[in-house]
């Protein structure tokens, strides 16, 4: 449990959303018995929603791990759209590479090996939609190259903000995460008072925030 939300709650919508099948399952239990953070069910389920509506033809992902996600996100886009996403393990890429390989999407969804504060100032495209689910203490880092790779109008979905409940609540922060927590307020912050953004914390999985950059914003 994410200590977001009541354990009753989550247990909740977790029976309520549809249950994975298939090789998704098979990756699900994978992440589970193997340590690997993947995106919770709620989260997923709020991406697939998210993404039937908003209708993306382009996804940046930082952070790839074992391809959940992207599998998940390209799932619910139309024949033609694409995920491009970023990792930096080569353990991660090689499986990520292999479950993409299995579910017949290698021609829709593009591994870049490397750092992200790296990788990031060399991508020139222009993206619908960006998913941030990658080290949560440099995501002010990251911030302004989602900004300068997003469509007007487009969204960011990052992952992770409210970090065990540390972000919102003092007497939860472990000494260590200290500076994870501080740079993560400090996005949120950004995020939510920026007149170029609309921002929305949502309180499931870990914490999800919701950015929407605005249709007039000024460059």
């Amino acid at each position: 449990m994410s200590n977001i939300n009541e354990d009753y709650i989550e247990d909740y919508i977790r029976e309520v959303i549809p249950e994975s099948t298939g090789y998704l399952k098979e990756m699900e239990r994978y992440a589970e018995e193997n340590h690997v953070p993947i995106i919770h069910p709620e989260v997923a389920q709020f991406m697939k929603v998210l993404i039937n509506i908003k209708k993306p033809k382009r996804i940046l992902e930082i952070g790839a791990a074992i391809g959940y996600s992207s599998i998940v996100m390209v799932n619910s886009m139309g024949i033609e759209g694409k995920v491009v996403t970023i990792e930096r393990r080569d353990d991660m890429i090689e499986l990520a590479r292999r479950n993409i390989e299995k579910y017949g999407y290698h021609d829709r969804i593009k591994i870049i090996k490397g750092e992200a504060q790296d990788v990031l100032p060399n991508i020139e495209d222009t993206f619908d939609m960006i998913f941030l689910d990658a080290a949560k203490s440099k995501y002010m880092d990251f911030l302004p190259y989602c900004i300068k790779n997003l469509a007007k109008e487009g969204v960011i979905i990052s992952d992770n903000v409210l970090y065990k409940g540390m972000i919102a609540n003092d007497d939860l922060v472990v000494r260590r995460q200290k500076t994870i927590v501080r740079r993560m307020r400090e996005y949120l912050d950004y995020i939510c008072n920026n007149p170029m953004f609309e921002s929305s914390i949502i309180p499931i999985g870990d914490g999800v925030a919701l950015t929407y950059k605005k249709e007039d914003t000024n460059e």
